[in-house]
């Protein structure tokens, strides 16, 4: 392989110094000479363990990855954060066990022919303000009439209808028949009036159920209680 112009310098850098330092032949060594022989081989002595450089290798291939560091000390502590808005306070309370509270009264044959008006009355005693009742009236219902006719059966607590939502009520509707039916046919059917009314107070309550008409339609000949018990039960409801 040939050698590049530029790596043959030093070499004829030091053969020239070498040259001009020997003495010439056949003659002896004069004192200078021998002080130019020395620098020689200082120079010789310095080149000698020169190596030359030659060209660039190919890069070598990446090594297999390093183990994992020692795990760093923890760091500074944060700055606090801004104070937050001010919470509502939350009181614990502590509510005594619910106690059953329910009544019935009951009859054994109202037969009450009134088409309006009270019916019947049961009295009870309300243990909370934040409590529901739940009404119901069980009886015979009865509703006759030639030409259509309505009645309404509704309950009352201390004489206004209930307002926690709606009014507690049930109605019967009869129209007048066809030719080949008889309009004026008495039937007496055991019905039910239920629900729930909330926002009455503590304390005494007078609960009624009574008849009345319907709005719009003429009042027939009305019948509650015929032959049978008709009863009132009520109980109270937590909310």
């Amino acid at each position: 392989m040939p050698r590049a112009p530029g790596a043959a310098a030093p070499v004829l850098l030091l053969l020239a110094l070498l040259l001009a330092a020997a003495p010439p032949p056949g003659g002896s060594e004069s004192p200078k000479g021998k002080q130019k022989a020395l620098r020689q081989r200082e120079v010789v002595d310095m080149y000698n363990g020169v190596c030359l450089q030659g060209p660039s290798g190919v890069p070598g291939r990446d090594g297999n990855p390093g183990a994992n560091g020692i795990p760093g000390t923890p760091g500074i502590p944060g700055r606090d954060g801004m104070k937050g808005e001010k919470g509502e306070c939350m009181r614990e309370s502590i509510e005594e066990s619910w106690t059953p509270n329910f009544k019935q009264c009951s009859w054994s044959a109202l037969n009450y022919g009134i088409d309006l008006g009270k019916i019947a009355e049961c009295t009870f005693t309300k243990m909370r303000s934040n409590s529901a009742l739940r009404v119901l009236f069980s009886g015979s219902l009865r509703l006759k009439c030639k030409s259509a006719c309505c009645q309404r059966w509704y309950f009352t607590f201390n004489g206004a209808e209930c307002a926690g939502p709606l009014p507690i009520e049930a109605i019967i509707y009869l129209d007048q028949g066809s030719p080949e039916l008889n309009s004026t046919i008495n039937i007496h059917r055991t019905s039910s009036v239920e629900g729930l009314c909330e926002g009455i107070n503590a304390g005494l309550v007078d609960i009624a159920i009574w008849v009345g008409t319907c709005s719009d339609y003429p009042r027939g000949d009305a019948s509650t209680g015929w032959n049978s018990v008709s009863r009132i039960i009520i109980e109270e409801l937590p909310k």
